[in-house]
């Protein structure tokens, strides 16, 4: 799919104005749009490198506006260095994912969970540098949504509830998590989880492989600390149960 569909619109993005920022007026056009209903609006970035070898998956919603402007110049600047598909999938991903002040909360909760003694290494904010390898980063929905030209948050229209979501769930991501078959799964909210457990639900996906009901990391969530006090006991026995087990 990732090979199919970069190829589809790598021409497009090659022609896309090189300049600093891109704007909604260039990347909210037709073009690039995959899927139209109602207010729902799913447009194409190129976040299709899977990391087959990875053992932790940090899973978002969707990806964002400026998730999305970002993985697109990365991709421009990967097409006129004459970079293949994957690396620059790979490459536009690595840049987009999880950028900004939400990052120093999410390595403080995954080291708080023992993550990295698990994983063998120092600390959590090594999976965005140096050990990168280890990491796969993610969206329930893989490619952007917009509802009425905002960021979908995962609630209105309820994901589950809305087919062609649901149905990005059940075929986009199913398959992206049988590839990466040998990795902890750490949703950021609870829609992610909730997408997560219609998998569980119907025999598509392992609970033990989930840290479900993981809060989002962001500032914005006034609840992450008490939610994340209340379970990260559990948190630290799924993690440390599922690593035990991957080296049996």
């Amino acid at each position: 799919m990732m090979s199919e569909l970069f190829g589809i619109f790598a021409s497009y993005i090659a022609a896309l104005p090189t300049r600093d920022i891109l704007t909604k007026d260039d990347l909210l056009v037709s073009t690039f749009l995959l899927h139209k209903e109602k207010e729902i609006e799913i447009y194409y970035a190129p976040f299709d490198y899977v990391n087959e070898e990875a053992k932790i998956i940090l899973m978002g919603i969707t990806p964002g506006w400026t998730q999305m402007e970002i993985a697109y110049r990365c991709a421009q600047q990967g097409l006129q260095r004459g970079m293949d598909p994957s690396e620059i999938c790979a490459y536009a991903k690595r840049q987009a994912s999880f950028a900004g002040s939400m990052r120093k909360n999410l390595i403080e909760m995954l080291d708080g969970v023992e993550l990295p003694k698990a994983l063998g290494i120092a600390s959590s904010a090594l999976l965005f540098s140096e050990h990168r390898d280890l990491l796969h980063t993610t969206s329930a929905i893989r490619y952007p949504v917009f509802v009425g030209g905002r960021n979908y948050t995962g609630h209105k229209p309820h994901l589950l509830k809305t087919p062609v979501l649901r149905g990005y769930v059940r075929e986009v991501l199913a398959e992206e998590l049988k590839r990466t078959g040998s990795a902890l799964i750490i949703p950021l909210g609870k829609s992610v989880s909730a997408a997560l457990q219609m998998l569980i639900d119907e025999g598509l996906l392992i609970s033990d492989r989930c840290l479900l009901e993981f809060p989002h990391p962001s500032g914005a969530n006034g609840h992450r600390v008490r939610q994340y006090a209340n379970r990260q006991a559990g948190f630290k026995s799924i993690v440390r149960a599922w690593f035990e087990r991957q080296t049996d």
